[in-house]
């Protein structure tokens, strides 16, 4: 799938094939960004991340020793609020700072509306994060991307 650009159009999310399972892709010109892109992408292996309206806000927190962790702390988090809420979030706004020694912290708001399947025609069920392929790195422009596959 080609890589798509989200509303701020300063970070893009794509997919890449991984057996059954699919990949996700977040870039942008920060660490957040790039976690805010792949969240996207999560959805965007549901439905079409654009047809999902921002009626509600959603908080999440998460934290971990480095940012791989982060990253699938973070894109669980996000699964366990779409399956107990069944909602779809299109939108998130990532903050990221050091919680003191060498743990990280995430604070989110995650947008988005109860699923209505007629409309969303959701693809398929993300159940969760997996450390296949996770990572988050600096790309050589200077911007960050983060990778991770999903089971589906």
């Amino acid at each position: 799938m080609s890589p798509a650009r989200t509303p701020s159009q300063s970070r893009r999310w794509s997919h890449f094939p991984h057996g059954a399972d699919v990949g996700l892709i977040g870039e942008g010109p920060t660490r957040e960004a790039a976690f805010a892109a792949c969240a996207e992408a999560l959805t965007a292996a549901i439905c079409d991340p654009g047809a999902v309206a921002p009626r509600q806000a959603v908080t999440i927190a998460c934290a971990a020793a480095d940012d791989e962790l982060l990253l699938y702390a973070f894109l669980n988090a996000l699964v366990f609020e779409m399956a107990t809420r069944r909602m779809l979030f299109g939108r998130a706004d990532v903050k990221i700072s050091d919680a003191g020694g060498q743990h990280r912290k995430l604070d989110a708001t995650l947008w988005g509306e109860p699923v209505e399947p007629a409309r969303h025609q959701p693809a398929v069920e993300v159940k969760g994060a997996t450390m296949t392929m996770l990572r988050v790195a600096r790309l050589p422009d200077g911007g960050w991307q983060a990778r991770c596959v999903v089971d589906v």
